[in-house]
């Protein structure tokens, strides 16, 4: 059974950072890209990072750009996304989810399986 757990979500003050971690199992880690979403109270899910399978080629959303890193670590089974400088606008719960698709990419609908959320808050 494919399960992906997140962790590392809590309340932080603007300008603070937090590490998201996204714990992985039941499939084959290594061969599937794992994407980083985010969705706020009455707004859509945003498609924030994704991480490719094996060679760990990025993709960041414009929102995400220099401010997030996503990483993985295959042994592990685990993908982390490291978030500095936050905002206020960052506030939301953070999803991690796979895709057995080729690609890295931040739609939403391809993705397959998602974890159950945690919550980012960013006091002003």
């Amino acid at each position: 059974e494919v399960q992906l757990v997140e962790s590392g979500g809590g309340l932080v003050q603007a300008g603070g950072s937090l590490r998201l971690s996204c714990k992985a199992s039941g499939f084959t880690f290594d061969r599937y890209v794992i994407g980083w979403f985010r969705q706020a109270p009455g707004k859509e899910r945003e498609g924030v990072a994704c991480i490719s399978n094996n060679d760990g080629e990025s993709f960041y959303a414009n929102s995400a750009k220099g401010r997030f890193t996503i990483t993985r670590d295959n042994d592990q089974k685990t993908v982390h996304l490291r978030m500095a400088s936050l905002k206020p606008e960052d506030t939301a719960v953070y999803y991690c989810a796979l895709s057995v698709g080729l690609g890295c990419t931040t739609g939403a609908d391809d993705y397959e399986y998602w974890g159950p959320g945690t919550q980012v808050t960013v006091s002003s």
